[in-house]
């Protein structure tokens, strides 16, 4: 293992992971797609090193699987892998909202809100995942946790290629069961109904999850 000892390659390796990370949750490189250390380091014009810790931090982060003596791979999962991590996200991603709503201030609610909005003004589904994403990791944001919110966190960008391909399945009904629950989701927060809101984000996860199972073709690489 690599130890970096300079302040510039910690801080290069982490400017690296930070655009791979874009890239990745961008949906440039599709689930399963090997990542070059070598293309890395000429992108980047860096040496060997910061490219390595740049890829632990996306390991780490649950964006790419790192195999020894092998290389980096974008993560993937099957059928039954996602439909796991989907019942894990139903159970403690609805923890998380609960722990956060009573920390919540007007202002963090009135950017929900916004969100909301911006959501149905979109039909682009990229546009529409990165308000998606945005809302509902703000509505986690002022859970105080130890262990809940890094593992949700993760969650996410492991399951984020299944989300656009869940989203592109709505788009054809411009997102109009995810507008419906996303304005539900929004009134509990804003009665702070955390009981309420729970029960609406469990449902919401579980749809995904559902829908998801119908269209094993998604999991094919």
């Amino acid at each position: 293992m690599t130890v970096l000892h300079n302040e510039n390659d910690l801080a290069l390796s982490q400017q690296i992971a930070n655009s791979l990370k874009e890239e990745i949750l961008s949906g440039k490189f599709p689930p399963g797609v090997r990542i070059r250390q070598e293309d890395i380091a000429e992108q980047f014009g860096a040496s060997r090193s910061p490219v390595r810790e740049a890829l632990r931090i996306l390991e780490a982060e649950g964006l790419i699987n790192l195999v020894a003596h092998t290389g980096a791979w974008i993560s993937h999962l099957s059928l039954a892998e996602c439909e796991e991590m989907y019942q894990i996200r139903e159970r403690i991603e609805p923890l998380l909202l609960r722990l956060s709503i009573p920390a919540m201030t007007d202002s963090l609610v009135a950017e929900l809100s916004d969100l909301v909005s911006k959501m149905e003004a979109t039909d682009d589904v990229e546009t529409f995942l990165k308000l998606d994403r945005q809302f509902h990791l703000l509505s986690y944001s002022k859970a105080e946790t130890v262990l809940v919110g890094d593992m949700v966190n993760r969650l996410w960008n492991t399951t984020q290629h299944y989300r656009r391909a869940y989203s592109r399945l709505l788009a054809a009904s411009h997102f109009k069961a995810a507008h419906y629950e996303h304005h539900l989701l929004l009134s509990a927060i804003i009665k702070r109904d955390s009981d309420d809101a729970e029960r609406i984000l469990f449902g919401h996860i579980r749809r995904t999850r559902l829908e998801l199972a119908q269209h094993p073709d998604v999991f094919k690489l």
